[in-house]
């Protein structure tokens, strides 16, 4: 068995014993999807005419899996340096590729029963999420989404040595940028100064690529450029994390 194929049947195995975990990492998203489906239901943005549930839903999706790809990698690269597994590794003939690309598959996996699991929710009578035509193209951009978040996971659990500091760090970073990207108000709402800072953050652009291919909220041209900006950032993250990634505290 080699050492990526270890790492990922031994962090899959890992990840479904932790039960509590797994139900606040699908469940989570649905719990806002369902507040918001009542809070705003029958009501329609002014602007584009579209259902507030054609914006929050997708931004819910796409805040849903961006966090559990920042917080799965960042709580355990921090777990694995405190517990020295990572420096035992080190000592294998396992790559550094090896690690990162375990954590990988699983967060793609989350990903994915995440995005099944809520478009099947917000299909249903009283949500009526009607998926356009070219969802299809979800896929894509839902992988390079993970991918983005995935490396700033990497960055965040490398420079933090505590689950508290993992929290406060990702918490720091989400939740400002779920409300200032879009993810849980129109950001025809916002000042268009508000709209111009949302364009520096990795979310707006997850956000609008997934409204466009989930919601038909948009054209082709929007899951394009949404894809173009996640590249960027992953590559910009991957060169960060590059450089922070620790085997152990002091290295």
């Amino acid at each position: 068995m080699s050492a990526y194929t270890a790492l990922t049947t031994a962090g899959y195995r890992a990840q479904v014993r932790d039960k509590t975990t797994v139900f606040f990492t699908f469940a989570f998203p649905l719990i806002f999807l369902v507040v918001f489906g009542l809070v705003f239901r029958g009501r329609s943005v002014e602007e584009s005419g579209f259902s507030y549930l054609s914006y929050t839903a997708a931004g819910v999706l796409s805040w849903g899996v961006a966090n559990a790809a920042v917080f799965g990698i960042g709580f355990t690269l921090m777990q694995w340096r405190a517990d020295d597994i990572l420096r035992m590794i080190r000592m294998s003939p396992a790559p550094l590729s090896s690690v990162i690309g375990s954590r990988y598959v699983l967060a793609l996996g989350v990903g994915l029963v995440q995005s099944v699991l809520f478009v099947g929710v917000a299909m249903l009578p009283g949500f009526d999420l009607v998926p356009a035509s070219r969802w299809p193209l979800l896929i894509p951009v839902m992988v390079l989404g993970i991918t983005t978040f995935l490396l700033l996971g990497v960055i965040i659990g490398s420079i933090a040595d505590t689950p508290e500091s993992v929290a406060g760090i990702a918490n720091f970073l989400m939740l400002p940028m779920a409300f200032l990207s879009g993810s849980f108000f129109p950001l025809d709402a916002m000042p268009d100064w508000l709209q111009k800072v949302s364009l520096i953050m990795p979310l707006r652009y997850l956000n609008d690529a997934v409204s466009a291919a989930l919601t038909g909220r948009g054209d082709l041209s929007d899951v394009g450029v949404g894809c173009a900006g996640l590249v960027a950032f992953a590559v910009v993250f991957g060169a960060a994390a590059a450089r922070t990634f620790r085997w152990t505290k002091t290295s």
